[in-house]
């Protein structure tokens, strides 16, 4: 048996003429919005802000930018500039106090491999807590913390 499968079902009905229900709703609230503002300004005073509300009415209801309604273009733009931002792009110097730089250029001299080693191991102590991200710091103590669990088992 076979069926009448509907075509065209993301094309909104033509209403008022060659506009749809929508279309027509955003015409009419910009028209009546104009003449609100017309009779409360005049002509000269009310011809920028009626320019603007009639150029919002006509894009609400005609310009559809990447196949889609300009309400959702608007609405991400407001949402854009509402939300907080979070610009993870930006390089973060660290800073290192003055005893890790000390510590460096002091164990380059040395040949005494026990000092040295310590001074190592101060300085890679200082360092993991000037890590550059907190992620990275985050995964050095789940991996210390999960080497102390294996050693006291």
């Amino acid at each position: 048996m076979q069926f009448k499968v509907p075509q065209f079902l993301d094309i909104e009905d033509k209403i008022f003429g060659p506009f749809t229900f929508k279309e027509f709703v955003y015409l009419a609230g910009g028209g009546g919005l104009c003449f609100v503002l017309y009779k409360l300004l005049g002509w000269y005073l009310g011809a920028i802000p009626i320019l603007a509300v009639a150029a919002l009415a006509v894009a609400l209801a005609r310009y559809r930018p990447n196949n889609k309604p300009f309400l959702n273009m608007i609405e991400a733009g407001f949402t854009y500039f509402i939300q907080d931002k979070l610009y993870i792009w930006k390089r973060r110097e660290n800073k290192i106090n003055e005893n890790t730089q000390a510590l460096g250029r002091s164990s380059v001299g040395k040949t005494n491999q026990a000092s040295s080693a310590g001074e190592r191991r101060e300085n890679m102590e200082n360092t993991a807590r000037l890590g550059g991200s907190k992620l990275r710091d985050l995964a050095w103590s789940l991996d210390i913390l999960d080497l102390n669990k294996h050693v006291e088992n």
